[in-house]
């Protein structure tokens, strides 16, 4: 059987593994620290149990279906990569606040992996990383630790995945796939790997273009987001609703007769902020491997604003709690302010880079007094609550983090009854403003108009009156 070993048992190493294991011929070893956060999920996988929370359609059989046949087991043991013929490196490659990325974790794997691997291996990057950082980081590591030398003993190759949470098996089998080899015969070998579980294109590429693409798509949809949200506080400013605006922009249609004049737009959601793995950090990791690896200084301003603008956003939430607490004739001092969602995204329980975070600290420093909530969310940093009475009995304000299906089903009315101040602040674009201020609610929402002439002003003009 040809054996894999997958290191690092998270939200893209689970599926990936149990992907692999669910193929003929495979038997697949999964590596996860015994951390104190994470640890348990050794056990966990071992019994065909599923660590990901939230609505993640088709993992959880996958997985319970794999260890039952024998193909895929969960260990601490590098010893594992001694007789792997294909190794895949899935460790988290964070930032700082200045944007310099830390790669303890991936050197450290790559010490272990180089320690253990065979002459012959493939050993594969998926962890997303600063341009040069697989020649110049881990080959090194590698070499040094195996005595083997790159494409000439062992193969090796960036390969990301383009996942997202609730999509996770979807997005690696049916979208087109990267991969990046240090050399033609690595690629080669990438793509006889991956062939085995993606239906959608392989694109085979020099390492570095591939560790570029990665950085630079998700980059790009990061500066799309940030444009939504400059939209969404012009919007604000001069009192219409950007979700009408996008509607209205995003009309435009798809016309292939001219592709170099193609009229389509797709203006993004704006929100309360940007989270996750990826997103938050690319830019700055794009940005790191220029300043390194670059043969001259560039000063990225686009994405650069881009970024700190999104970074921004849960600070514009906190201002928008602060206006609807003066309007009610409270002050954000000593107010209890339910924030309900702690993951970054709806329906899921991925809490990487949350902007619920930044909003909670915003608050905790303006003098408020915020108390998290997230149904699907097992474990996090500051203190929250999964009962959603606990979270909005006598709070001051309710905000709109996350768009969780559980806050779209709330009986608004009853919420009302439960709070002292009734003050909305909608992030997500959860609930119409009209609905909430007839049951009296105080609503203020991103990117809503906040002018209560509106209305009338519309009606006399003889407007639509949906706009």
């Amino acid at each position: 059987m040809k054996k894999i070993v997958v290191v690092g048992m998270g939200y893209v190493g689970i599926p990936a593994a149990a992907l692999f294991a669910d193929v003929d011929g495979f038997n697949v070893v999964g590596i996860q620290r015994r951390s104190k956060r994470s640890g348990w999920k050794i056990d966990w996988l071992n019994k065909g149990k599923n660590p990901i929370g939230g609505d993640e359609p088709g993992l959880s059989k996958l997985i319970e279906k794999v260890v039952k046949k024998g193909t895929f087991r969960v260990t601490d043991d590098f010893s594992e990569c001694d007789d792997a013929d294909a190794i895949l490196i899935d460790v988290q490659t964070p930032t700082d606040e200045k944007g310099i990325p830390h790669y303890e974790s991936l050197k450290e794997v790559s010490m272990q992996v180089g320690r253990h691997m065979k002459r012959n291996a493939l050993v594969v990057i998926e962890s997303t990383v600063a341009p040069g950082t697989t020649e110049n980081v881990v080959k090194p590591i590698l070499e040094k630790e195996s005595g083997l030398e790159a494409g000439k003993d062992f193969a090796l190759v960036f390969s990301y995945e383009r996942v997202m949470v609730g999509r996770l098996l979807y997005n690696i089998v049916n979208y087109p796939r990267i991969i990046g080899g240090i050399d033609e015969e690595s690629a080669k070998r990438g793509m006889e790997l991956y062939k085995n579980i993606v239906k959608a294109e392989l694109y085979t590429t020099d390492v570095l273009t591939a560790e570029v693409s990665k950085v630079a798509e998700n980059t790009y949809r990061d500066v799309n987001i940030a444009f939504a949200n400059e939209m969404a506080l012009m919007c604000e400013s001069i009192g219409v609703d950007v979700f009408k605006v996008r509607e209205l922009v995003n009309t435009l249609p798809n016309d292939p007769s001219n592709p170099s004049a193609n009229p389509i737009r797709n203006m993004h959601f704006p929100g309360a902020g940007v989270g996750g793995h990826c997103l938050p950090k690319d830019t700055w990791l794009l940005k790191y491997g220029v300043d390194t690896y670059g043969r001259f200084k560039v000063e990225p301003q686009l994405i650069v604003k881009s970024r700190e603008l999104n970074a921004w956003m849960p600070t514009h939430v906190s201002d928008l709690v602060e206006e609807g607490l003066n309007d009610a004739g409270r002050q954000l001092q000593d107010a209890k302010i339910a924030i309900l969602g702690v993951a970054f995204l709806e329906n899921s329980d991925d809490t990487r880079n949350t902007p619920a975070r930044t909003l909670y600290e915003v608050l905790v420093k303006r003098g408020a007094k915020p108390v998290l909530h997230d149904p699907y969310v097992r474990d996090f940093e500051i203190p929250f609550t999964n009962e959603i009475n606990e979270a909005i009995k006598g709070a001051d304000a309710v905000v709109i983090a996350t768009r969780h299906k559980e806050y779209l089903n709330l009986d608004l009315g009853l919420v009302k009854d439960k709070m002292r101040t009734p003050v909305l602040v909608d992030g997500r674009d959860a609930y119409r403003k009209e609905e909430c201020e007839e049951l009296g609610f105080i609503y203020k929402g991103v990117g809503k108009p906040h002018q209560t002439f509106r209305k009338g002003l519309i009606e006399k003009i003889g407007a639509n009156k949906d706009v």
